[in-house]
């Protein structure tokens, strides 16, 4: 005997209104993922410049090569491929990316900052666990010895807090 499941009612998502869809296209423009395939799409748009002659370069490449090629010459200058690095299109390439890395830098990197200025961790309890875990024996007084690794370890740019309970 098979039991039936009720039909689903449909599913109704909310409207959007001008600032839900101005939020939408931020964080869809902010994301990594979104700033990987602007560069990846801006490496590609880079190579007509390399293959076509260019006017800021040789304007008289240009016009033999327009002048030989009758049927796809005028329309590679209609869509700037002689111009490529001041057409309209790159440039809206790489504006777009410029504006992608910095909504994705800006907001991690004040979070970065706060990570970078913090305490040090703890130190974990049982050293002898860790993988670079190294003892010794030293002829000098505790405090002598980490005075001179504190020293040691700041000039290395490390980070040293105390955190014993003497």
């Amino acid at each position: 005997m098979a039991t039936q499941t009720p039909p689903r009612a449909p599913i109704t998502q909310p409207r959007l209104g001008p600032v839900g869809w101005a939020r939408w296209a931020w964080r869809s423009l902010t994301s990594m993922r979104t700033a990987l395939f602007l560069l990846l799409l801006l490496s590609i748009a880079a190579v007509p410049g390399s293959i076509f002659p260019q006017r800021s370069i040789d304007a008289a490449k240009v016009a033999d090569f327009i002048a030989s090629n009758l049927t796809t010459g005028p329309w590679l200058d209609r869509l700037g491929f002689f111009e490529v690095y001041s057409s309209v299109w790159f440039s809206a390439i790489y504006l777009l990316l410029f504006v992608s890395l910095l909504g994705c830098v800006l907001p991690r990197s004040r979070q970065l900052w706060r990570t970078w200025r913090a305490e040090p961790p703890r130190t974990p309890s049982r050293l002898d666990r860790l993988p670079a875990h190294h003892s010794a024996v030293v002829a000098v007084p505790p405090e002598e010895a980490l005075a001179a690794a504190r020293e040691v370890l700041r000039r290395r740019h490390y980070r040293v807090a105390d955190h014993r309970s003497i």
